[in-house]
């Protein structure tokens, strides 16, 4: 619609946010609003989830100006009046399915949806990758962002680069992702529970699974249990509740440290163009090294 005929969008739960004319103050869940940011919208305001602390976690912001976004909190810091502060006119969430706002109380989030306009993108493993950008980008457009050909072209590059490089190992490399838990274990991603994962995989570059076993997304396991999967590549988890992976001292890890190339990884990705772009050059940066 136009802004003076009223602005609507309808989110992933089916629901259509309205309002009388364009939001031009949006707060965002921090993932979302890095990636709104990439796609030409720049938020007032952000708010982090359990995971995160009392500043932003830099793994998670991209390219967003911190000194001009107002970060509200995270976890239990966070309550309907601490999200209002500023007065916004939208508030952009993510969701895992079902439609439960992620990092949000489901009683604060009830009463935030009684204050104000909210749009929830699902960016959880029934998605692809390519469906979770379209959607930002079409709820960007809506509050007047713009595409940028570039990053568009550039994106297109980085796959077609990936894809010849997987092409020319075999078989395309040993890549396995995961996130330090302690010194103790860690949890290794199911590759296709990650949409970001997957577009590996349709690249051609050969994704090494854990063992069968409890947990959906991750499985835990040792280090040593870790490093006899063998990786020629590792995408470390770089956020903030995720221990470096320089850090640990396990013998059989370091004994096996050394063969090894890292990629950092952030699980929450930003859902644009430009950081997937990236993310598969980073990728492709370690295929090339490791082959």
């Amino acid at each position: 619609m136009t802004e003076q005929s009223g602005w609507s969008f309808e989110d992933d739960r089916g629901r259509l946010a309205v309002a009388d004319r364009r939001p031009t103050r949006v707060l965002a869940y921090v993932q979302a609003g890095a990636t709104l940011w990439d796609h030409g919208v720049h938020p007032e305001g952000i708010f982090g989830s359990g995971h995160d602390g009392a500043v932003p976690d830099r793994a998670k912001t991209g390219g967003l100006p911190l000194d001009a976004v107002d970060y509200r909190g995270a976890g239990d810091d966070l309550d309907v009046d601490t999200l209002l502060r500023g007065g916004p006119d939208l508030v952009v969430a993510v969701s895992y399915g079902h439609g439960q706002l992620y990092g949000l109380d489901p009683d604060t989030a009830k009463h935030l949806e009684e204050s104000v306009p909210v749009v929830v993108i699902d960016v959880g493993q029934a998605r692809t990758l390519d469906h979770v950008t379209e959607r930002f980008a079409g709820l960007a457009r809506s509050l007047g962002g713009s595409a940028d050909p570039d990053a568009a072209r550039g994106l297109q590059a980085a796959r077609e680069r990936l894809r010849s490089l997987a092409r020319s190992l075999a078989p395309g490399g040993r890549v396995l992702a995961l996130s330090p838990a302690g010194q103790e274990q860690a949890y290794v991603a199911r590759p296709p529970m990650w949409p970001e994962l997957r577009v590996l995989a349709e690249l051609g570059v050969g994704l090494v699974s854990p063992p069968e076993g409890a947990g959906v997304n991750w499985a835990t396991v040792g280090w040593a249990e870790a490093a006899a999967l063998e990786p020629a590549i590792v995408l470390t988890d770089i956020r903030s509740n995720a221990v470096p992976l320089a850090e640990i001292a396990v013998p059989a890890w370091q004994a096996a440290a050394p063969r090894v190339r890292t990629v950092p990884w952030n699980p929450e990705p930003l859902c644009s163009p430009r950081a997937h772009a990236g993310f598969l050059g980073l990728v492709a940066d370690a295929l090339e090294t490791a082959g």
